[in-house]
């Protein structure tokens, strides 16, 4: 009896290898048994990328300088929504500002109060964008 094998992309960094037991360890006429093992992929980037091309470094770049000069801006509002993962991933943070969410909200609303809400929309999404790439490029 062949042994049956398939590889699947589980998801980012995982490959799932799945197939059966060998026929020789197999009860006869017993179903085979269906082995499963998860396998570790190399990191997608290597160490040398720099975090200045990756989506959405201009609006963290500027936002950590902001942070640091203590200016409350829109990119230094949205550092500050990232500030745990972004610390976690290696930079340092200065002074996150409190209650981010709220005060960049009503900062977008302030200046255009019908498009607030996709803009908070597409900044949060640069954010993620580049706290995956950055976390891939780790």
């Amino acid at each position: 009896m062949a042994e049956r094998v398939e590889t699947v992309v589980i998801g980012a960094g995982q490959v799932a290898v799945a197939g059966a037991a060998s026929a020789g360890s197999a009860v006869a006429g017993a179903p085979s048994t269906p082995v499963v093992t998860i396998l570790r992929r190399p990191p997608a980037y290597p160490q040398s990328v720099s975090t200045h091309s990756l989506p959405g470094a201009e609006l963290v770049d500027k936002g950590l300088e902001d942070l640091a000069r203590g200016l409350e801006s829109v990119e230094a509002l949205l550092v500050s929504i990232g500030a745990p993962r972004l610390e976690s991933l290696g930079f340092h943070v200065p002074r996150p500002f409190a209650d981010p969410e709220h005060r960049l909200y009503a900062r977008l609303a302030s200046e255009d109060a019908a498009s607030a809400h996709s803009r908070y929309n597409a900044l949060t999404r640069r954010l993620v964008s580049f706290e995956r790439a950055a976390a891939c490029a780790s």
